[in-house]
């Protein structure tokens, strides 16, 4: 029996979860791919590839050339440039694309946070005032921040801000999730912060720092989601697995 094709853009929980629950089929042939930006990357249930296509197109003849016929963007919620690469790959080879999506998180009674829709916006919208802010949202985009050189910043990361940020006042946590809520207190207690920087991920993962600052009353300013509309998407491992059987079955192949 021939085996399926499928190409996974990963990089999340999700992604391996997913990863790992069709390598128990003997239907499928995986690939999982990932960006390459952690310095050490969890261990995955699959074969890995790490690095970029080279765009759309590079993305579009890798689907080809390797014979895939089924690409699932399981990346973060904020890798927009490789979901629009995607979506346009998909489009260019007419090959099957789903998103697994987390949910994003809903704003709660109590939470006080300021929508915006990119970090470089959430630098801003701290306004002129100093005030001591807790960056929690990895460190591609920090650089942000030096528009806004009179905060004090708490900054957290998974690998360590190469250069560092370049503002006077700047502290730096390497970590990695899961971080618990009451952790999470205690941290934004002991450091007096009065503004979280977050992005709007989802999931429980780095939910605990959401759920403190309601606790304590501390504003949040929430980087949103900015991804493509057009794209069919699922929003949990047993639904992607679904559809994956739906796919693959002989009557959506023919068609009918």
């Amino acid at each position: 029996m021939s085996k399926h094709r499928i190409l996974i853009l990963g990089g999340t929980t999700e992604a391996r979860q997913l990863a790992a629950a069709l390598a128990c089929r003997t239907d499928c042939d995986l690939l999982l791919s990932l960006a390459g930006r952690t310095a050490e990357p969890m261990a995955q249930p699959v074969p890995v590839r790490s690095g970029g296509f080279g765009g759309s197109d590079g993305l579009a003849n890798f689907l080809t050339g390797e014979n895939f016929e089924l690409l699932i963007d399981a990346t973060h919620p904020f890798a927009a440039r490789i979901s629009h690469n995607a979506a346009i790959a998909a489009g260019k080879t007419g090959i099957p694309l789903f998103a697994l999506r987390r949910p994003a998180w809903k704003q709660q009674p109590g939470d006080r946070w300021t929508s915006v829709r990119s970090v470089a916006d959430a630098a801003s919208a701290l306004g002129e005032s100093p005030k001591r802010v807790f960056l929690a949202i990895g460190r591609q985009e920090a650089f942000h921040f030096e528009s806004a050189p009179q905060h004090h910043y708490i900054i957290r990361s998974v690998d360590p801000l190469i250069p560092p940020l370049g503002v006077p006042d700047a502290r730096y946590i390497l970590a990695t999730g899961p971080f618990e809520e009451a952790a999470e207190r205690g941290l934004l207690t002991e450091n007096r912060i009065e503004v979280i920087v977050a992005k709007n991920s989802g999931g429980t993962a780095t939910y605990g720092k959401i759920a403190a600052a309601r606790a304590l009353g501390i504003a949040v300013i929430m980087v949103e989601r900015q991804q493509p509309a057009d794209v069919r998407a699922v929003y949990t491992v047993e639904e992607a697995l679904g559809l994956v059987d739906h796919l693959f079955s002989p009557e959506t192949k023919r068609g009918v």
